[in-house]
């Protein structure tokens, strides 16, 4: 008796992109969670210190655009990053009602860290795929990422 089959969905499922992408989203969300944990970290924290790193200092309500993070999520994370030293809010000086954040020496050092985890959960979850499959897949589902997101 082959039990691989007793476990597998039905083959339409099995075709179907969304189905697909929702199974595979389950387990990245888990894995991903876990290289989080082990370094202390939260995704938000990732995401903003990622966005810091690659495009400068920003608003906050920039960096929620970017990140696709909600308002009241980014004062959170923000709050959280600079208590740890690795951001930091000064006055934007256009506009005195606005903070401009800035990643820290010690927020690079943690976004180091984290991408480091980050990079082994993505080994596991990717695992059956060469490099260039990876990246493939990378590239594609960026571009339907984008079609999607297109305002």
């Amino acid at each position: 008796m082959d039990t691989t089959a007793e476990h597998r969905a039905p083959a339409r499922l099995r075709a179907t992109p969304s189905w697909l992408i929702t199974q595979t989203a389950t387990h990245a969300s888990r894995l991903a969670s876990e290289a989080f944990d082990t370094v202390g970290a939260r995704r938000y924290h990732y995401a903003l210190l990622a966005a810091l790193e690659e495009f400068g200092p920003a608003s906050q309500a920039e960096l929620g655009r970017r990140c696709a993070i909600d308002r009241s999520y980014v004062v959170e994370a923000v709050n959280g990053l600079a208590e740890n030293g690795m951001a930091v809010r000064t006055p934007d000086p256009a506009d005195g009602r606005r903070n401009i954040i800035t990643i820290t020496e010690a927020g690079e050092r943690e976004l180091r860290k984290i991408s480091e985890r980050l990079a082994e959960a993505q080994d596991k979850l990717l695992a059956p795929l060469s490099p260039a499959e990876r990246e493939q897949l990378a590239q594609l589902m960026a571009r339907v990422l984008d079609h999607q997101t297109r305002g």
